[in-house]
């Protein structure tokens, strides 16, 4: 049995952001990150990998070269928590301990929950692609280029809650302005299903959403799920989230989000709420009924998008409240729920959407950001990524 002051499930952007900041600010703190992963994603860049704007290649990096010095490095499973003994057990039946927890593990995505999508996305001839993984990324680009005039793209956005809520629009845009470019846009249908009610939470951002959508004459379909792919036939199947009435549809190409949820390991666990998602305050990431528990970034049930940038915000946040833990006092510092969504609408123009719990925009820049610019592409596309790596990773603060 191996004991750690503090014991971080997780070694994507909120477990490094959280472990590199705890050390910066305490260099003497003994820290466990447990995470099998060899290596280590800058998943924003996909929907630009996607779009073949650059190679999968540029948003990969070696895990271990972000293990902040000092730290210990765990590459296992974790099987499960016992929140009342203060251990987790991997999945090789080893028990960790700690002091305190800080639960970082991500989202899990499933899938083999849309029959027929597992065996064909990425694969030739299929039509089925996926941004969602580094080994699908690179197909939907090939199948953006492949749309001939007659042709039908469908891009799909499930019922359930996913990283970043705007990259299945974004890469709809892309695709539509790739065709725009070549001259069959208007001989293109290209369809947009959502199992949510609307384009955006954000009504200001929705606004300008709903206008680059007119504008590529997008169609728009809302309370609507995949729930199966015929590969073969090339047909999908939705359903529409109120009435349950099933309808088949013909495609050339679907760009496919898959539902998602929290890990296995999580929803099982006593740490998790009737949701699946780590149960914390949305305030202080402290979790409700465990106080030397902290849970951020997507396996969290915090109430907003589940983004990096919110991860930049939440990571401060928790690092302070963990030393107060540790220091036997009470956490003090509150997490507004600001959250940021880099919406591409088109090869050069973003539109930087940033908004708090309430859904009301709270804007880095002295101009209205529900614009599309070319200066917040290149922000996305050139700075954010170096902020990530020599930065958000690093523990530093923005």
């Amino acid at each position: 049995m191996a004991h750690h002051q503090v014991v971080v499930v997780g070694g994507g952007s909120a477990g490094l952001s959280v472990a590199s900041s705890l050390k910066a600010k305490q260099p003497s703190i003994d820290i466990a990150i447990i995470d099998p992963a060899e290596k280590h994603y800058y998943q924003p860049l996909w929907t630009l990998v996607g779009a073949g704007v650059f190679p999968k290649e540029e948003s990969e990096r070696s895990e271990a070269d972000y293990i902040p010095r000092g730290t210990t490095w765990i590459k296992e499973f974790v099987a499960s928590f016992d929140p009342e003994n203060n251990a987790i057990q991997t999945q090789t039946g080893e028990t960790i301990t700690y002091d305190v927890l800080v639960v970082a593990a991500g989202i899990q995505i499933n899938w083999d929950k849309i029959p027929g999508l597992k065996e064909s996305v990425g694969k030739a001839g299929t039509g089925v692609c996926s941004n969602y993984s580094y080994s699908t990324v690179e197909s939907t680009w090939k199948n953006i280029q492949a749309l001939k005039s007659g042709d039908t793209a469908i891009f799909t956005h499930p019922d359930t809650p996913i990283k970043c809520g705007g990259a299945p629009i974004k890469i709809t845009f892309l695709a539509a302005d790739h065709l725009r470019k070549q001259g069959i846009l208007d001989r293109v249908n290209v369809k947009f299903v959502k199992g949510g009610p609307g384009i955006f939470a954000v009504p200001k951002y929705a606004e300008s959403l709903t206008k680059v959508s007119d504008d590529y004459g997008i169609e728009r379909v809302w309370k609507t799920t995949l729930v199966a792919i015929d590969a073969q036939k090339k047909e999908a199947t939705f359903r529409h989230m109120e009435t349950g009435e099933e309808t088949v549809e013909q495609y050339d190409m679907i760009h496919v989000t898959p539902p998602m949820s929290a890990p296995d390991f999580i929803k099982n666990s006593p740490l998790a709420a009737t949701t699946g998602w780590v149960e914390v305050d949305k305030a202080t990431t402290q979790h409700v009924r465990y106080p030397n528990v902290f849970a951020l970034g997507d396996c969290s049930n915090l109430p907003t998008s589940k983004t990096g940038a919110a991860i930049r915000k939440q990571a401060p946040v928790t690092v302070a409240n963990v030393l107060a833990v540790l220091n036997h006092s009470q956490p003090q510092k509150a997490y507004d729920g600001y959250t940021s969504c880099p919406l591409v609408t088109g090869y050069g123009s973003l539109i930087l959407a940033e908004f708090d719990y309430d859904k009301q925009p709270m804007e880095s820049f002295p101009f209205d950001q529900g614009q599309p610019r070319y200066s917040m592409y290149a922000l996305k596309a050139y700075g954010l990524p170096r902020m990530y790596w020599h930065g958000m990773l690093k523990g530093r603060e923005f």
